[in-house]
């Protein structure tokens, strides 16, 4: 089943401003608009929040909402521009979450997910991302992921919510309750409609379609169709202009998974050679299949490093044929390298003594684009003696920070993610536990060493000017070795509350 996002950019052509201004010409606290013309007038085409909250709405004369908001800023309104900066923000979305995206103007983009979710963590995670990445950058956005575009489209628009996930097949009961508008008419058909009577989706549904078709044209009953995920609506992806790219068309449509996977080898044979002509190597490639349905299938592999070998690209695509719906078959299949870097020639090593490092970039590859390259990681120490601001999660094939970690003392294998309490005994404040109670059981303590001190980092935190942890090292009499620590030197409260902690285990 295809899965679409829609993303929904209310302000984008105020937040486009205000980006490209600083606070000094626009101040955030005041209201902005954006004038154009509409026939002989000069009428509002666009609002910022602080201007709708005053009142002002597109469409209103300018020189009527001049009146009404006593210093409000008002700006020529540049749809050219504000297209332009759409298409570069389509490129960068094409880049990071999948192969096939596209304008949706004015204010907007879609983005097809079907089998790209994954390598994010899923579409809730995958849409919380986007949303707060263009937040940051402040611009507002709202997404929705659901069957179809016009579904994906009617949701985003129209319910007031940042993220929202259709479920499966559930696209009809959600829109049903949305205005008219959701479906994408022309304000004349919306008009008309409203005329006799119709003000939902839902209100359309059981209507008989000869009617409104003779009536209002076949754009109706196209459009709600699209929003009810009967018929599919194709996206025509953006392509930067530089990327490099082959296609193969078919005389005949192919859909037996054994002739792709042969003409997929075809194909990164040729865009291999591109890449080694060019100096490049392929970090990403996406893998679109044009099918006689008027419909495309897309495939997207990554790399941890940039790659220019034949034989490995087409094994890491050639894994999600299984995931490719052919339909009633394949008429033209393009791969393009959406993500290439320089990639130098490598000279082989010519000394009996030397050994090649070991290269496990093949297999980080083949489990990234399994489990997505999120979930692959690696730990790297980090100049802290709080042990768990010691360690931070880096990726697989980043290079070594130089760091190390301490080895005066030992640490656990384990660390838990948050220190858990435990109930202690100790014959002396600085002694350690003669006993202690984790998780409902007790353990007496037959072998100890410690403490080792840590200071809190105060410059970090006031509040950690006076902290310490003693920490100590533990055996009960299973053999079973801890690393646990007491909040404070045991004397003074205002070095920590006394208490004792489990923060590790020992292999």
């Amino acid at each position: 089943m295809p899965r679409v996002v829609s993303l929904f950019l209310p302000q984008w052509s105020t937040d486009r401003l205000r980006r490209r201004s600083d606070a000094a010409s626009l101040p955030p606290d005041r209201p902005l608009v954006l004038v154009g013309r509409d026939g002989q007038r000069r009428v509002v085409l666009a609002a910022d929040l602080n201007a709708q909250s005053a009142g002002l709405r597109v469409g209103m004369p300018a020189t009527k909402a001049q009146a009404l908001v006593p210093g409000l800023i008002v700006q020529d309104a540049r749809p050219d521009e504000d297209a332009a900066a759409l298409e570069r923000l389509a490129l960068w979305a094409l880049r990071r979450y999948s192969p096939i995206v596209a304008v949706d103007l004015p204010d907007g983009l879609v983005i097809d997910i079907t089998g790209a979710d994954h390598l994010h963590g899923g579409e809730r995670p995958l849409l919380v991302d986007l949303t707060t990445r263009l937040g940051s950058a402040g611009i507002s956005a709202r997404a929705a992921a659901a069957d179809s575009w016009g579904a994906a489209h009617a949701v985003a628009r129209y319910v007031k919510r940042a993220t929202t996930i259709v479920p499966t097949a559930g696209s009809a009961d959600i829109v049903r309750d949305l205005p008219l508008q959701a479906l994408r008419l022309s304000s004349g058909v919306v008009d008309g409609l409203r005329v006799l009577g119709f003000e939902r989706v839902g209100d359309l549904i059981a209507q008989p379609r000869a009617p409104l078709t003779l009536r209002f044209g076949p754009e109706l009953g196209r459009r709600l169709d699209q929003a009810l995920c009967v018929l599919s609506e194709p996206i025509d992806p953006i392509r930067p202009a530089e990327v490099v790219e082959v296609r193969r068309s078919f005389g005949e449509p192919i859909a037996a998974a054994e002739t792709i996977a042969k003409y997929i080898g075809k194909l990164v044979t040729s865009l291999c050679s591109e890449l080694e002509d060019k100096g490049l190597g392929a970090k990403r490639l996406d893998l679109l299949m044009h099918r006689v349905d008027n419909t495309v299938e897309a495939v997207r592999v990554s790399t941890a490093l940039p790659v220019r070998d034949a034989k490995r690209l087409s094994r890491l695509l050639r894994d999600k044929i299984e995931k490719i719906d052919p339909g009633f078959g394949i008429e033209l299949m393009r791969l393009a390298a959406s993500w290439a870097e320089p990639l130098l020639p490598k000279q082989t090593l010519s000394s009996l003594i030397e050994q090649p490092e070991a290269d496990i970039s093949d297999l980080i590859d083949t489990l990234g684009n399994r489990v997505g390259t999120d979930q692959l990681y690696r730990f790297s120490p980090v100049a802290s003696d709080v042990p768990e601001r010691s360690v931070q999660r880096i990726a697989a094939t980043a290079p070594a920070a130089g760091d190390a970690w301490p080895d005066h003392w030992p640490r656990p294998a384990r660390l838990l993610s948050a220190p858990e309490p435990i109930d202690a005994v100790a014959l002396l404040p600085d002694h350690p536990p003669a006993s202690f109670t984790w998780r409902g059981i007790r353990r007496r303590v037959r072998r100890a060493d410690g403490p080792e001190r840590v200071f809190g980092e105060w410059w970090k935190c006031d509040a950690e000017l006076a902290a310490v942890r003693d920490y100590f090292q533990v055996e009960d009499d299973a053999g079973e070795r801890f690393w646990i620590y007491r909040a404070g030197d045991g004397e003074n409260l205002s070095t920590g509350s006394h208490r004792w902690f489990l923060h590790g285990i020992f292999a």
